[in-house]
């Protein structure tokens, strides 16, 4: 009895944390097919605490930057600036560089980049903060 009730309060607690501010909304406003992950989420930080999600995408026959700010981060930052993009390899500047105001998730503007190394890029500017982070290349 005590392994059953065990294992359901580790349950809960594996699906509670799933949902305390990482990035759930992913649905790519300019891909109506659908997008896919590529590689593996990184996190912009702030000291230890995170404050945003930064992902790679590919869909409709291009790759997207994506950066998704948490809710903890958020709810005491209410003005900042968030810049995505997709960073090719040897350029020296994000390629699809999108950025938004106060906004909670942001895309890149798609890339025709598919055949290049890529790495999703994201940042955020606040009263205080300058940070981002880069997901890993993707060939």
């Amino acid at each position: 009895m005590q392994k059953r009730i065990g294992a359901a309060v580790l349950a809960a607690a594996a699906i509670a944390m799933t949902f305390t501010g990482s990035a759930q909304a992913e649905t790519n406003p300019s891909c109506s097919s659908g997008v896919t992950q590529m590689g593996a989420t990184k996190y912009v930080k702030s000291g230890s605490t995170t404050i945003a999600s930064v992902k790679q995408f590919k869909g409709c026959g291009k790759n997207w930057g994506y950066i998704y700010v948490w809710d903890s981060w958020r709810a005491n930052h209410r003005t900042y600036s968030l810049f995505a993009g997709v960073q090719v390899r040897g350029a020296e500047f994000p390629s699809g560089y999108n950025r938004a105001e106060n906004k909670q998730e942001l895309w890149s503007y798609g890339t025709d980049t598919l055949t290049k190394c890529t790495k999703g890029y994201g940042s955020i500017l606040a009263s205080g903060y300058s940070g981002g982070a880069e997901t890993e290349e993707r060939c």
